[in-house]
């Protein structure tokens, strides 16, 4: 045994204290890597420091204490990211399929703990197929207790989770807690229950695929905020995801050297449509205002008609939560809702300044709205900024219609600075639907109602489509021309860079879940 453990010991120190590499093949990059090999290649060079290498499972039932492997089926330490310190765990399915024993979460539980300490991000590459079996509610109890981590960790440090391989039953929780989800397409699933339970319980026949599959969680549940063609590409994802986050929410986001110029940008002046009713795309709106090439969209497959995503302004790293006129017209609905709360809830927690971009008529009508919570989840978005203390800037581009104008960022629920553009439209509702209304007996009674309905509508928008009538009041601090935009936000997210809030004292809010 002892000879065992020195051998290992000898094969450990060459690989990463020696200068010896774990050699990636070049045909990894179209299929899976190993466990250790995932490591290696996410880490700055020579970094790794492995913790509990040597652990095995203390399992004797099943002819289990025949089986013993060192690691027990994850590959748990500390290295650098870029020069940044992260802690990391990645499950070797090699091993008992990665299922997950008391000493398999026990090594993960350390790492975690440790990450808390110091305060460091924690990263979980997951390739497992769930609990150990053979180690029945103790497997379950490891699971329970990666799970409290999880949310004792929640707003402390970040924590990202690749999804690499298998992730089914109870271990699909520790990943939905975490903050950020990265899939490798074709390659991984997440799912409570399986194809085989789906088809016993419901009758219906359904792949892993198309059940928990990459594009199934990016697309239709939300439960994945980035996809990857294969693993090389998940760990990119993860480095490049760090770049705009900071070590624990004591710290701020790192940022780059950044030359300041005149920031005018003209390209601005010609995005908005002449008609009100034609779409853009708002993603030309923010790359025209955030440093080239910066902008990194999260969740860009589900609920397009809204934008979130992480960028930088005069080199610093800001949130942005943008209504997307190319979808739905940019209106709320329940999924938009959810997705940039949760968004506006991690950058508050780890001091990531939030920018709005609003161009929204409403929220989406319709029973299937209402029946599936649009109230309660409208609200979670409303809450979302209402709670948040990190410097809050919104520019208005177009429409700021209704409910939908109060809920993204308005100076009512504590924006710093709301700007607004020429084109902006502040009011109730659009032209049309209010003439309707308030001119209803006026436009019945009238020889030519046609005629009266397009008058009074003009004379509603002279009144309320434009954005003076709020500027007046205080709602709005200044009406801006588009190309200016960049320049006011880079002086504005300066002046709010002192900024303190302090909050009632409390235990915490009761957000409508």
């Amino acid at each position: 045994m002892k000879d065992n453990i020195k051998q290992l010991q000898e094969k450990l120190q060459q690989a990463y204290l020696g200068g010896g590499e774990v050699r990636i093949e070049k045909q990894h990059a179209k299929g899976k890597l190993t466990a250790r090999e995932r490591v290696h290649y996410l880490l700055d060079d020579g970094s790794f420091e492995e913790m509990g290498a040597l652990v095995t499972h203390r399992t004797t039932d099943f002819g289990m204490e025949k089986q013993k492997f060192y690691g027990d089926g994850v590959v748990t330490g500390y290295g650098t990211i870029k020069g940044r310190l992260v802690y990391v765990f990645s499950q070797d399915f090699t091993v008992f399929g990665g299922a997950l024993s008391e000493t398999h979460a026990e090594k993960i539980v350390k790492i975690m703990d440790m990450a808390v300490k110091v305060g460091a991000p924690v990263i979980g590459l997951n390739d497992s197929g769930g609990a150990r079996i053979q180690e029945g509610v103790r497997s379950l109890g490891g699971y329970a207790d990666i799970f409290y981590r999880n949310v004792q960790s929640s707003g402390v440090i970040p924590q990202i989770s690749a999804i690499m391989g298998p992730c089914a039953g109870g271990a699909v929780y520790s990943p939905a807690m975490t903050d950020f989800t990265i899939m490798v397409e074709q390659s991984s699933y997440m799912f409570v229950t399986g194809p085989n339970v789906v088809k016993t319980v419901t009758n219906e026949t359904v792949t892993s695929e198309e059940l928990g599959g990459a594009h199934t969680h990016a697309s239709k549940s939300g439960v994945t905020h980035l996809t990857a063609a294969n693993d090389i590409e998940a760990l990119e994802s993860i480095k490049k995801l760090l770049c705009y986050i900071p070590q624990n929410n004591r710290e701020l986001a790192p940022s780059f050297d950044f030359n300041l110029s005149d920031e005018i940008r003209e390209e601005l002046e010609t995005i908005i449509p002449d008609s009100a009713n034609k779409p853009y795309d708002i993603i030309d709106v923010i790359c025209g205002i955030v440093d080239k090439d910066s902008f990194y969209e999260i969740h860009k497959e589900f609920a397009d008609n809204i934008v979130v995503g992480f960028a930088r302004l005069a080199g610093k790293s800001i949130g942005i939560i943008a209504n997307q006129p190319m979808s739905l017209a940019g209106v709320l609905d329940v999924d938009s809702s959810k997705k940039a709360a949760r968004f506006v809830r991690f950058c508050d927690s780890f001091n990531i300044p939030l920018l709005v971009l609003e161009d929204v008529p409403g929220f989406l009508p319709g029973t299937d709205q209402e029946w599936n919570g649009i109230i309660v989840n409208g609200a979670k978005l409303l809450y979302a900024f209402s709670e948040a203390t990190v410097p809050r800037i919104t520019v208005i581009t177009r429409k700021a219609y209704g409910g939908a104008y109060d809920v993204m960022n308005s100076k009512h629920i504590g924006a710093d600075m709301n700007f607004a553009w020429p084109s902006a439209e502040i009011a109730v509702m659009g032209a049309k639907g209010a003439s309707e209304i308030i001119f209803r007996k006026e436009i019945l009674t009238s020889k030519d109602p046609r005629a009266k309905l397009k008058e009074k509508e003009q004379e509603y928008a002279d009144k309320f489509a434009n954005p003076y009538s709020a500027t007046e009041r205080g709602f709005i601090d200044e009406v801006i021309y588009p190309k200016n935009t960049r320049r006011k936000l880079i002086k504005s997210f300066a002046m709010l860079e002192g900024k303190e809030v302090n909050r009632p004292k409390r235990k915490h809010g009761n957000i409508p879940l």
